[in-house]
C-alpha cells in the first residue's frame, strides 16, 4: 500500500475528478459506496442523511464552502491553497477490500494526517472517495469552521508511511518494499539479515540528520531561501517580487525533499538494539595458603 500526498489546490473540482476518474457532474449522485468516510460534523450539517444523494458537484461545493466563508484565511506560510488531497493505492495482487475496511483505512489516515482528531466535531471538512479499483482518495479543506488553519504534523510523509505499514500488517496486504507480506511479520523476523539492517540503520541516521528540521543542512538552506524571498517580496520592483515568488517555490520544493527523506527513513529496515551485556561481579581475591605450623591471628 502506497500513500501519496498531492500538491494542495485552490478548488476541490480537479482533485475530486481525479479521485472519481471522470469529471465532476451535477447529474450523477454519489452513494455511500463511493464516499466511504467523511468528517464527523457532516451528520450535523446535513439532516436526514441527504448527503447520500448528493452529486459530485454538490460534494465539491461542500468541500469548498469554508474557503468562501473565510476568504482571507491562509497557511502559516501565506498559502491559500486550502484543498488537501492524498491517494492510497494497493498492489495489483492485493485482495479486494470491503466497504468497512476502506472506511477504516480512511479514518486512520485522516487521524495520522491531522485532518481528524478524536472528539473534535468542529474539525475541517474531509471525505474519502473509493471510486476506482485498488484506490482510495482523501480530500479535505484545511480551513476549520472557526476560520483557523488546520495544523498538520511536521513529518507527515514519515508518519503516513509508518501507518501504512501497520495497516498492511493488520489487513494482510502486500508491502511495496518486498512485494509480499509486511516484513515485520513473524516469518520474516525468523531470518533476519543483520548486516543489511545495520547498514540501513546507519543510513537512516545519516538521512535523518540531513532532513532534520532544527539542525539539518536542508532546513538551514530552506530558511535562507525563505528569508531572501521575504526580503525580495517587500521590494516595490515587479522583477524583485517575481523572483521572490520563485524563491518561495524553491523553498517549498526543499521542504518536499525533506518530507521525502523522512518517508525514506521510515521505510528503511532497522537493526534491533543490541542488549547491554551484564557487568560480571568483581572477582574475590583467593586467600593465601597458610604455611604448616603457622598460627592464625585472632
Amino acid at each position: 500500500m502506497i500513500i501519496r500526498v498531492n500538491p494542495r489546490d485552490l478548488s476541490p473540482n480537479e482533485p475530486l475528478a481525479e479521485a472519481l476518474g471522470r469529471p465532476v457532474s451535477g447529474q450523477e449522485g454519489l452513494t455511500d459506496h463511493t464516499v466511504v468516510a467523511h468528517w464527523p460534523g457532516l451528520d450535523y450539517y446535513t439532516p436526514f442523511d441527504e448527503q447520500q444523494i448528493w452529486t459530485s458537484v454538490e460534494w465539491a461545493e461542500h468541500l469548498d464552502d469554508p474557503t468562501w466563508e473565510h476568504p482571507f484565511t491562509a497557511s502559516p506560510h501565506g498559502d491559500r491553497r486550502t484543498i488537501w488531497h492524498a491517494d492510497v493505492r494497493l498492489a495489483p495482487d492485493d485482495r479486494d477490500l470491503t466497504g468497512p475496511e476502506w472506511s477504516e483505512i480512511a479514518h486512520r489516515i485522516a487521524r495520522t494526517a491531522g485532518i481528524q482528531r478524536p472528539g473534535d466535531d468542529q474539525g475541517c471538512r474531509w471525505i474519502a472517495v473509493q471510486a476506482q479499483p485498488e484506490r482510495l482518495d482523501l480530500l479535505a479543506n484545511l480551513i476549520r469552521p472557526d476560520g483557523t488553519w488546520t495544523a498538520q504534523p511536521h513529518r507527515l510523509l514519515a508518519l503516513l508511511a509508518a501507518e501504512s505499514r501497520r495497516i498492511e500488517t493488520e489487513l494482510d496486504l502486500i508491502s511495496p518494499r518486498t512485494g509480499g507480506p509486511d516484513p515485520d511479520s513473524a516469518a520474516r523476523r525468523a531470518t533476519p539479515q543483520a548486516n543489511v539492517a545495520d547498514a540501513a540503520t546507519q543510513l537512516a541516521g545519516l538521512l535523518g540528520q540531513l532532513a532534520d528540521e532544527n539542525t539539518g543542512p536542508l532546513s538551514t538552506v530552506r530558511g535562507l531561501v525563505e528569508h531572501a524571498a521575504h526580503r525580495l517580496g517587500r521590494l516595490p520592483h515587479a522583477h524583485a517580487q517575481g523572483s521572490g515568488h520563485q524563491l518561495e517555490w524553491i523553498a517549498r520544493r526543499l521542504h518536499g525533499i525533506q518530507q521525502d527523506l523522512d518517508a525514506t527513513v521510515a521505510a528503511l529496515p532497522t537493526a534491533p538494539a543490541t542488549p547491554a551485556r551484564p557487568t560480571p561481579p568483581p572477582c574475590r581475591a583467593a586467600a593465601a595458603p597458610v604455611p604448616p605450623g603457622a598460627r592464625l591471628a585472632r
